[in-house]
This record gives C-alpha cells, sequence and structure tokens, in this order.
C-alpha cells in the first residue's frame, strides 16, 4: 500500500489504534497531521516515526484539539487546510468509551459521550466536506466500533454515539458518492489498547480497569494494517477483530437468539 504524498488527518493520534496508523501511514508515504488533546504525546508519537521510519519533521503537523469543543473545531480544519492546500483522507478516531448501566448514567455522561464521539465528528468533517467537493476527491474514514452495530449491556451511551454515526455517514455516502467522496466505516471489536481503562463510568469518572476481552484481544498495530487495507481498496464497511465479529451476524440473521446471548455474556 503506497499513500506517498497523500495528507492524512488522523484525530485521536496520541495513543492506541490512532497511534498506530500514524506509524502505518508514516510507513506508506503520506503527509500526517496528527490530532489529540495531549500535544507532548503528539510530539512523541512524531519523533517515534521520525527515529523508526528516518523521515524528515516536514511529514508532520502536530495539531491539538478538543473534540468536546465543538465552537473550536472549525479553526482547526482550516489551519490543517492551510498546511499543504488539502486534506486528502480524514480518520475520525479520537473518542471516548463508557461502561455504566443505563440506569446509573447520568445524563450528563450520556451528552459529553455524543459530543465528543458523534458531534466533534460531524463538525469536522462538515469544516472539510467544502474543500473535497470543490476537488471532486475526498475520503472518510471513520473508526465506529462493533457496537456501532448492536448495543451491548454497560455501553448504552458509547453504542448510541457509534449508531449515530453510521447514520450521518452512510447518508452522506450516497449524497456525495457522484462528487468524488469516498466513506469508509471501520468497526473494530476488542484491540487491545487503552479503551476500557480510560472509559467514563455514571458519574463521569475514568473506569481505570482493563477489561479481558481487550486485554486479550488483536494488536493495535495489526488492527492499523487491516484498517489501511480497507482504505486502499475503498471498502464501504469492515469489521475487524476475532470471534466477537460474529455478533453483527447473529442479530441480523436470529435476533432472538442475538438477545438472549448478550442477556447471559458476562460483559465488563
Amino acid at each position: 500500500m503506497n499513500f506517498t504524498n497523500t495528507t492524512v488527518w488522523i484525530t485521536g493520534a496520541s495513543s492506541g489504534i490512532g497511534e498506530a496508523l500514524v506509524h502505518a501511514f508514516a510507513k506508506a508515504g503520506a503527509h500526517i497531521i496528527l490530532s489529540a488533546r495531549r500535544e507532548n504525546e503528539l510530539e512523541r508519537v512524531k519523533a517515534d516515526c521520525m527515529r523508526s521510519f528516518s523521515i524528515r519533521e516536514e511529514r508532520f503537523f502536530v495539531l491539538p484539539l478538543d473534540l468536546a469543543k465543538a465552537d473550536s473545531l472549525t479553526l482547526k480544519a482550516q489551519e490543517a487546510l492551510r498546511w499543504r492546500g488539502s486534506v486528502d483522507i480524514m480518520i475520525h478516531n479520537g473518542g471516548i468509551s463508557q461502561r455504566s448501566l443505563a440506569r446509573e448514567t447520568a445524563l450528563e455522561v450520556d451528552r459529553r459521550v455524543m459530543e465528543i464521539d458523534y458531534f466533534g465528528t460531524i463538525v469536522l468533517t462538515k469544516a472539510l466536506l467544502p474543500s473535497m467537493l470543490q476537488q471532486k476527491r475526498g475520503h472518510f474514514v471513520v473508526i465506529s466500533s462493533l457496537v456501532g452495530k448492536f448495543g451491548t449491556p454497560l455501553r448504552s451511551g458509547y453504542s448510541a454515539a457509534k449508531h449515530a454515526l453510521h447514520g450521518f455517514f452512510d447518508s452522506l455516502r450516497a449524497e456525495a458518492h457522484n462528487d468524488g467522496i469516498s466513506v469508509t466505516i471501520i468497526c473494530p471489536g476488542f484491540i487491545k489498547t487503552q479503551v476500557s481503562v480510560n472509559a467514563v463510568t455514571g458519574d463521569g469518572s475514568q473506569q481505570g480497569i482493563m477489561d479481558d476481552a481487550q486485554a486479550n484481544g488483536m494488536s493495535a498495530d495489526e488492527c492499523a494494517r487491516r484498517i489501511l487495507k480497507a482504505i486502499a481498496a475503498k471498502k464501504l464497511e469492515v469489521y475487524i477483530g476475532g470471534r466477537e465479529k460474529i455478533g453483527v451476524y447473529l442479530k441480523r440473521f436470529v435476533p432472538t437468539l442475538f438477545a438472549r446471548i448478550l442477556r447471559t455474556t458476562k460483559v465488563t
């Protein structure tokens, strides 16, 4: 896979899947905009890539942002566009997960998850879309989740935000297809990252615990490799993970059985 001279913007680039994507795209020749809240971690990821692949600093642009601050994101998109004149691939990877029963989750927590995972993503998309339409090319890549296809216990707010992303980007794909705009939705299952550790609980505090399934999941590097393959092929929707991917098909073909399985499956 060759992405030489392609400009790729990755949110959530300071850790996990986002960090692995920065490395994968750097190796593939892309120019990369790295975004997340922690500027020092973005600089670390950039330095690691430069050292690992002997890449010059000019290939990277560190652009800190906070997806929860929607009012600031249009200006961030303008900064990204000024760097090289366009963004060819926008990878919406930034977000936050949740681990709490719906009845014990404060509405403010649901709103926070939706603001970060859904509205922040939509603001950046709408800010970039006019430039892509003018160029007649562009590719939005949305890192959703398998729970964007089916809800599970303890993830009501997170699953709702991911479902919302599917609805928006499925519509956008249909609307902008004739304008050269592609949309790829990636649905990871259990990937070995800190997503469960950083997940918010019902009162908004951090869970601070690694899920067993997450700890034993696919490596972020392997997940990133598969994502690049899907982007290069302009896939519409891709499921990445282990046996948990079966849930998508169980929900589709035997929903009653799947509902029974979800009620009795231990989740954390």
